[in-house]
């Protein structure tokens, strides 16, 4: 099935690179499998993935927020959006500008980061047999208009722009699901459903592709051991790939770089 546009999607280049950072335990996964993995929208750490902010919600529905009836209002609509973005697995890539210490902390810290182009992720969705979509994630509020799940399951918070995510993203409904799991006993609307989802509904989906077509290279953390990149090379061998395996550019500053720890010691405490 062809890959399909969104509203408002916003592409770069079809030769921009993109980086997906990951640890060992999903490196080796990747390689053994080759199989792309895909999170459930509503199973990611941050809570608010995939749901319209409330200083954007309650301005375009006419809400006041010291209302205890619009705030029922207002919990109705998120939470039926909350449901509706149980039907998006998510695959998360970064567009590469500059390598950064956060980026490898927060995601690959003894891991590895797999090196692509935008163009050949969008050949690898292009196949897939699922409603499947690719595009930038926009940041903040300033770009919404109207009341649309695919531009909610496009956007973040500010707070992670920094990310610069290119999100590929599949489409899977579940046809039976009831769109009242947020309502209690009382009748009274909540901002997540109450019920999950029926167990038949996956956590996660998992979809075939060429590596050798999609990798372009692979780039080992500065904080990764030495058995790691022996592995990281020893798995490019016996898959026949071709791709590069190179240190990150970080590790020639390592010395003078605190550690992803050291810099979590220095938040915490100041």
């Amino acid at each position: 099935m062809p890959i399909q546009p969104y509203i408002d999607c916003l592409e770069p280049a079809e030769d921009a690179v993109i980086w997906r950072f990951i640890d060992m335990m999903k490196f080796r996964d990747l390689m053994a499998n080759e199989e792309l993995y895909f999170r459930r929208a509503d199973l990611f750490s941050d809570e608010s993935e995939g749901l319209p902010p409330e200083e954007y919600a309650l301005p375009l529905l006419g809400l006041n927020p010291y209302d205890l009836n619009d705030q029922q209002k207002l919990n109705h609509q998120i939470g039926s959006i909350a449901q509706f973005r149980e039907s998006y697995y998510i695959s998360c890539w970064h567009l590469f500008r500059d390598e950064t210490l956060k980026m490898w902390e927060g995601h690959a810290k003894d891991g590895v980061a797999i090196c692509s182009q935008y163009g050949l992720l969008k050949s690898a969705l292009d196949g897939m047999g699922d409603v499947a979509h690719l595009g930038l994630v926009r940041y903040g509020i300033k770009h919404l208009t109207g009341w649309n799940v695919l531009r909610f399951i496009t956007t973040k918070q500010m707070q992670h722009a920094g990310e610069c995510e290119v999100r590929a993203f599949l489409d899977i409904p579940d046809p039976l699901a009831s769109g009242n799991r947020h309502f209690d006993e009382n009748n009274r609307a909540h901002r997540t459903p109450l019920i999950p989802p029926h167990e038949w509904v996956s956590e996660y989906k998992r979809r075939r592709v060429d590596l050798k077509a999609l990798i372009t290279g692979i780039v080992v953390s500065a904080w990764a051991s030495e058995e790691v990149a022996e592995e990281v090379k020893l798995w490019v061998k016996v898959k026949h790939h071709s791709c590069t395996v190179q240190p990150s550019e970080l590790a020639r500053h390592k010395t003078f770089i605190p550690t992803p720890d050291e810099v979590n010691t220095i938040l915490r405490f100041g």
